[in-house]
């Protein structure tokens, strides 16, 4: 995902975002919108183009993993 954010498969995605935030709270035709424990924007959605995820969406989970290990590393 890292290398190829581009490249990624919109179910892919969602099993990735599933295994570290849960159930989307939302899931519609072509969004899933995961909450996240942080204050601000708990948010993560995304959003499947023709079986792809959106690359900048990719980008934001990898992000919201990255702060979440951090939050669980200060515990």
């Amino acid at each position: 995902m890292r290398r190829e954010p581009s490249n990624v498969r919109f179910s892919d995605l969602k099993k990735v975002c599933e295994l570290h935030f849960g159930k989307p709270r939302q899931m519609g035709s072509s969004h899933a919108v995961f909450k996240t424990p942080w204050i601000g924007d708990p948010r993560i959605n995304i959003q499947d183009d023709k079986s792809k995820a959106k690359t900048y969406q990719v980008r934001q989970v990898l992000l919201a993993i990255e702060k979440l290990e951090g939050i669980r590393n200060e515990r």
